[in-house]
């Protein structure tokens, strides 16, 4: 470590990296970010992970969700807002319902970076750059739009700040308030079965409330009444962004990125003697490691010693994902790799991504019922092996969308014309994640007894 600094990163191979045509401009928008505020601080980061501790030691539970890339476009307080109330919807539900504390990690406030599988796109015979997210390029399909522009991270940071202080807001303002359980539905809500269920699991939190007042405990006394702790994450994809926002810390003198609480590496960027690896290991950050079928036990074992070296609870998460039926052959031989070595880590279930397919009318879409099978064989697998699945990590919204088909509210392929807003991947919306919810509180019940 004594050879880490916050741009060691550039000496190691890198992937997933835009070409920035004008490298003066790239540096000048360089040099102004790292000079504006941090988004987060230290001592939150360091409050997620000790909560983050508690469920690696299976007495919490883990709930990232959020956007698969934000956009400059969709940004407004609404988006912010309705995803907020479907997280603490599924919150609400899993803690309740399932028994455990949750600990609540958004997919906003600096998810703008996407990896991607080509470096090009090609549409009716024109070639062009991908589309990397707004932080990097625009989405439409123009030469223009598509040249990385470094311009991008300072509307991208301006964004995020945005979206961090009205979430702090809406986080400690009021909205959280258990009395406000009955309100966070959202209207479409109402329309399902899954609807119905939430609301009469609202009337049992309000009737308990009511008891609570009774014997003096209200949420003028109790803050974890009328307030919650709400993280912020991104992939930390585009590192000389990252970069830009690694500060030391005055207190400890660690180095942190304070662009997020949590960031992690994706499953395309995971080399061990690569530059998002070696970035990793400096900051002191909780961190997540994607990992999908390719991972093998030997290299997950290496990469998590890598990046934890002190091997500290609740400083690494897991995020696996496989694919529907992919699960128990590929998830035991990482469990146990990681179980013979002793390593403190936090295993948590992305099952969005290895359930992407074409539907009929080409729209890349997600099977609701491909997403519950693999959260249902993820538990099975971690109760088989006597160890804890500690957390989901979801692409959702609060938007009535129509991305993924199937759910109790019954997406289907014609539908998905109607509302498929998404810059990139397809996300839940609150009815399916909130599905999603009682299945994990199921489950969770299930785990502990």
């Amino acid at each position: 470590m004594s050879t880490w600094s916050p741009s060691s990163w550039r000496e190691k191979p890198i992937l997933q990296q835009p070409t920035y045509p004008d490298k003066a401009k790239l540096e000048s928008v360089l040099s102004e970010l790292r000079n504006y505020p941090p988004l987060v601080f230290a001592g939150e980061a360091r409050s997620l992970k000790e909560q983050l501790s508690n469920v690696a030691q299976g007495k919490a539970f883990l709930l990232q969700g959020g956007d698969c890339a934000e956009s400059f476009s969709e940004f407004h307080a609404d988006n912010i807002r309705d995803t907020f109330k479907a997280l603490m919807q599924m919150a609400v539900v899993m803690t309740y319902a399932g028994g455990l504390p949750v600990v609540k990690v958004g997919r906003l406030g600096g998810q703008f970076a996407k990896p991607r599988s080509s470096d090009v796109e090609t549409l009716d015979g024109v070639t062009l750059n991908s589309y990397r997210g707004d932080i990097i390029n625009g989405i439409e399909f123009t030469e223009k739009a598509r040249v990385p522009d470094p311009e991008r991270m300072i509307k991208a940071y301006n964004q995020a700040t945005a979206t961090q202080n009205l979430l702090r807001a809406f986080a400690s303002g009021g909205l959280a308030d258990l009395h406000q359980v009955s309100k966070w539905n959202l209207d479409f809500a109402h329309q399902s079965e899954v609807g119905a269920k939430y609301e009469k699991l609202a009337e049992d939190i309000e009737k308990s409330l009511q008891f609570m007042e009774a014997c003096g405990v209200t949420s003028k006394t109790y803050r974890t009444l009328r307030e919650t702790d709400f993280f912020t994450s991104h992939e930390a994809l585009l590192l000389p962004y990252e970069e830009a926002f690694t500060r030391k810390d005055s207190i400890t003198g660690d180095w942190y990125n304070v662009a997020a609480h949590m960031v992690w590496i994706g499953d395309r960027t995971r080399q061990l003697d690569g530059a998002h690896v070696e970035y990793m290991k400096g900051i002191k950050n909780p961190i997540g490691i994607k990992a999908g079928p390719s991972m093998e036990p030997d290299d997950l074992v290496r990469l998590a010693q890598a990046v934890n070296p002190d091997n500290e609870a609740g400083r690494l998460n897991i995020i696996v994902r496989m694919g529907a039926n992919k699960v128990g052959e590929h998830m035991p031989q990482l469990i146990r790799a990681i179980e013979r070595e002793g390593l403190n880590v936090v295993w948590s279930c992305d099952p969005m991504h290895g359930n992407t397919i074409k539907s009929s009318n080409n729209y890349k879409t997600r099977p609701v019922d491909d997403i519950l099978t693999e959260m249902k064989q993820f538990f099975q697998v971690h109760k088989s092996e006597g160890t804890f699945g500690g957390g989901v990590h979801l692409e959702m919204t609060g938007k009535n969308v129509t991305e993924c088909i199937g759910g109790s509210f019954a997406v289907t392929e014609e539908d998905l014309s109607s509302r498929y807003h998404t810059h990139c991947d397809p996300r839940l919306n609150a009815d399916q994640s909130l599905e999603l919810a009682f299945l994990i509180a199921d489950s969770l019940k299930d785990a502990h007894k």
